[in-house]
């Protein structure tokens, strides 16, 4: 499915999660914000080590992860209005020039100027869309941005705002690690490349889209495939078609809901603890195992709970509870309904009749539905305000920053992936450009429940 543009319409609520965490540090709110420092520019935490105040703000961050610069001080100090009329003024003298993606999980000051809103998989494939264009912007988070590059044409530009924009489940992944990990299931399998009776190999690598571009690399090298939310049922398909089991990275929520969906029980589903022999499974746990699943997760995801899901329900008989199947396995089970970014769009565009839904993803998104669906009532499953850490790292002001800069004929913040990681990851992702979920319209919520 096509990325799409949010309409800009009247809303009676407002989509702007930033003005409800100012609202709650002034104390003009009585919610809740996980760190108030989120209130503050993100350039002041540029200098910082770590992913920044948010939902990742204690996750541990590699050495070596990239950093931005100072954000020119005119950036710092413009207003709200000011940057708004700048980044327009900007994109008018740039015209088809430039094309800006925006994901789902960006501010609203940040998404409403963007061409094409979408999830990871739409977005990767709106870069292909757009030739003609000097220079892809790209409003989301670091591996997004290689994947672009990865997928758009040489010449093309493809610039992230913010360098600090990164992903603490992709860094839960490293390329040495991956490496090691999988060194050590060639002492128990033998020859990865070899064929048993029914023509498997013992192991298709399987990387979420939220990884490095070596990691993507890697799964290439490998005969493996990048998979999305949206369509990692049809890549675990696709896997168990050539291998005979399956190791996921990074995420072992995304890897083990859509595993169990499609009955692999979980005891053939062992964690690989990277930092563990063997990932810290026997020998007779990974000879029966069908998914070998990653010691990672998403911080946004985590937070949401079983508690949280019987609390909404308690308050708002009927609701509609839908989660994102990066969640832990209990969220997803005690909910109504798992499934990515857009299909929980979609399942609520969908719904003719006002109902009730609490929403279990990033509230960036959940807060925008809200205010694009008035018709329904919609709230975040999570009653505290945190969002992605990385992802709130795109300002208007960055945002302003780069646009000006091609006005002015420099090329600021140019994400490039090298030739040698490149080739591998870009035969990883056209695999998974081709492995296309089936047409499928939102849940018939009524009937199916």
């Amino acid at each position: 499915m096509p990325a799409v543009n949010i309409t800009l319409q009247p809303r009676p609520i407002d989509p702007s999660v930033d003005h409800e965490i100012q609202a709650i540090v002034a104390g003009a709110s009585a919610g809740e914000t996980c760190n108030t420092d989120l209130a503050a520019g993100p350039w002041n935490f540029d200098v910082r080590p770590g992913y920044g105040p948010g939902a990742s703000m204690g996750d541990v961050i590699p050495t070596g992860s990239p950093r931005q610069g100072e954000l020119p001080q005119e950036y710092r100090d413009a207003s709200a209005e000011e940057l708004d009329a700048r980044v327009r003024a900007a994109k008018a003298a740039l015209g088809d020039r430039v094309v800006i993606l925006g994901h789902f999980y960006q501010r609203e000051e940040v998404v409403q100027h963007a061409d094409y809103v979408g999830d990871s998989f739409q977005l990767a494939n709106a870069a292909l869309e757009h030739p003609e264009a000097e220079a892809i912007v790209f409003c989301g988070v670091h591996f997004m941005a290689e994947t672009a590059d990865l997928l758009s044409r040489p010449e093309q530009a493809v610039i992230l705002p913010n360098l600090a924009a990164g992903c603490s489940m992709a860094d839960m992944a490293d390329i040495d690690q991956v490496e090691e990990c999988w060194e050590q299931l060639e002492d128990v399998y033998g020859d990865m490349a070899a064929t048993d009776a029914d023509g498997l190999v013992p192991v298709i690598p399987v990387t979420y889209m939220n990884s490095s571009a070596a990691i993507k690399g890697f799964v290439g090298r490998h005969g493996g495939i990048v998979c999305t939310s949206s369509n990692a049922r049809t890549v675990l398909e696709w896997a168990f078609q050539r291998g005979r089991r399956v190791l996921f990275f990074p995420d072992q929520h995304l890897g083990r809901n859509t595993a169990k969906a499609m009955g692999v029980p979980l005891e053939q589903m062992p964690m690989w603890n990277p930092n563990k022999p063997f990932g810290g499974s026997s020998p007779a746990e990974l000879a029966d195992a069908r998914v070998i699943l990653w010691h990672g997760f998403c911080s946004v995801h985590r937070r949401f709970s079983v508690d949280q899901i019987e609390k909404a329900r308690a308050e708002h008989p009927g609701v509609r509870v839908i989660v994102h199947p990066e969640c832990p396995m209990a969220v997803v089970d005690a909910a109504d309904e798992s499934g990515s970014t857009d299909y929980i769009r979609r399942a609520i565009e969908a719904a003719t009749e006002p109902t009730t839904f609490a929403i279990g993803t990033e509230v960036n998104l959940v807060q925008r539905l809200a205010a694009d669906n008035p018709q329904h009532t919609i709230f975040c499953l999570d009653p505290v305000v945190c969002p992605c850490s990385t992802m709130y790292r795109i300002h208007p002001g960055y945002l302003a920053w780069v646009l000006e800069g091609l006005v002015a004929g420099e090329v600021l913040n140019r994400i490039t992936v090298p030739a040698d990681v490149a080739d591998p990851a870009r035969l990883a992702l056209e695999r998974m450009l081709a492995a296309k979920p089936p047409a499928a319209p939102a849940a018939d919520w009524e009937n199916a429940s």
